[in-house]
């Protein structure tokens, strides 16, 4: 009898599931509780996959030999602790499209700077030759690629969320940037629970796979210290010098791998800001690892155009600049963006609060911010949080109205930064559309 896989949710991660699922010749049902987007809808008709939308069918979800779970569901919901008291296996679509793949796989996780550091790698590996995809949070899902094309490498970026759900899935190379506090209402607000769920990038490392680390990055070295790694471990940091990884000296970044040394000149590298040099740094040493010359890596760093929605300088107008940070959906990402400004800033700031701690910003608002205009639904925490630090705070209740609030702030020389701190889900769809919004809204002053 044909094994039956039931797919929770049918968005990117769950359709390229079932679709890899189908291919395989499983018995595949896909469930969504919300409506399915029709791009979705015309890939699961093409593949003959049956479906439903708007509504759990128990009856048809419960006979499942093993369930993928697209990240967005928490083990909280009702249905999936149903499933689990069923002990019905529970996996990620990363989990089950890496058995289907002999590719090479580098795989990136960390509160901070998956995209730019994912897309970057990716950018040198594809410069250098090699053929390779880019998946996980970024681009198509992971299993779609897996079904459809042939890749024989694959950068992944890896949410927490994505790593619950992975138990037998090993990469060849693992980069863990950073781990600061994020997404911790899903994680019963307990920063232990969410560090344990970054750390199971290292679960299956063997002797013959890497790990590379940021040992700038205190709750990862003391995470590190509890487990016994076989990888080979390499180090980046910019307050020391290291024996093998990457450092930074005399304003190189300099990149040690097997007694192989290269240098770069930070003022060089095309993105910027100390979190840009970490990110610079792990994308670095994984192509050296990967043997790609020097030369290649080089350019890459020098002409990498950055990821939409992330530090994205936009436009000027009448002399303010715009800048769409709308990815910085928690407290350490607005705190490297806050960090980059060089000119008086008006900081939008606001939306889904996901148990934030803001005292860690007080100084560099202190320091940078002139003006905060608070967008969103609930904004008496960040009200709270820095009464008295700022004289003008002012609330919007649309992106509209956010922007030209800041533009009527600002002045000559200065900068309105969108960089939210929150999730986008009270106003917007996600980040991008948040992003997307904040650049229309900046073109129609």
């Amino acid at each position: 009898m044909e094994k039956r896989i039931v797919i929770l949710g049918a968005g990117e991660s769950g359709t390229g599931a079932a679709v890899l699922a189908k291919t395989k010749g499983f018995d595949v049902f896909v469930t969504d509780i919300g409506k399915i987007k029709p791009h979705y809808k015309e890939i699961l008709f093409n593949y003959e996959i049956e479906y439903e939308e708007e509504q759990h069918t128990e009856r048809y979800i419960l006979n499942a030999d093993e369930i993928i779970k697209s990240p967005g569901i928490s083990d909280k919901n009702e249905l999936v602790q149903l499933i689990m008291k069923k002990k019905i296996p529970v996996i990620s679509e990363i989990e089950f499209a890496g058995r289907y793949t002999t590719a090479k796989k580098i795989c990136i996780t960390g509160s901070n700077g998956k995209t730019t550091t994912v897309s970057l790698l990716h950018h040198m590996l594809r410069r250098a030759g090699l053929n390779c995809g880019m998946a996980g949070n970024v681009g198509k899902s992971f299993a779609m690629q897996v079904a459809t094309k042939a890749y024989e490498y694959y950068v992944i970026e890896l949410s927490s969320f994505q790593l619950d759900g992975m138990y037998q899935f090993k990469p060849d190379i693992s980069i863990l940037l950073n781990i600061t506090p994020d997404h911790l209402d899903r994680y019963n607000n307990n920063m232990q629970n969410y560090a344990d769920s970054k750390m199971r990038i290292t679960q299956n490392l063997s002797e013959d796979d890497y790990f590379i680390y940021c040992s700038d990055d205190e709750i990862t070295i003391t995470e590190l210290e509890k487990i016994v790694l076989r990888a080979k471990q390499l180090e980046f940091s910019q307050t020391k010098k290291v024996k093998e990884g990457a450092y930074v000296e005399n304003e190189q970044m300099i990149v040690k791998v097997n007694e192989d040394e290269m240098s770069v000149p930070l003022s060089e590298l095309s993105l910027k800001g100390k979190h840009n040099t970490y990110n610079s740094m792990a994308a670095s040493i994984a192509s050296r690892i990967l043997e790609i010359k020097k030369e290649v890596i080089r350019e890459c760093l020098q002409d990498f155009a950055g990821v939409e929605h992330r530090l994205e300088r936009f436009i000027k107008v009448h002399g303010i600049e715009f800048i769409n940070d709308s990815k910085a959906t928690n407290v350490n990402s607005t705190w490297y963006a806050l960090e980059c400004m060089t000119t008086p800033t008006i900081w939008i700031v606001g939306g889904v609060d996901k148990g934030n701690d803001y005292s860690t910003l007080t100084d560099l608002v202190k320091e940078k911010v002139k003006a905060i205009v608070c967008l969103g639904v609930e904004n008496e925490k960040i009200h709270n949080a820095f009464k008295g630090v700022i004289e003008n705070i002012v609330d919007a209740s649309s992106m509209k109205e956010a922007v030209n609030k800041a533009y009527k702030m600002g002045e000559k020389d200065d900068t309105v930064l969108l960089s939210p701190c929150c999730a986008s889900f009270d106003l917007f769809k996600n980040y991008e559309d948040r992003g997307s919004q904040f650049k229309e809204c900046v073109r129609e002053l």
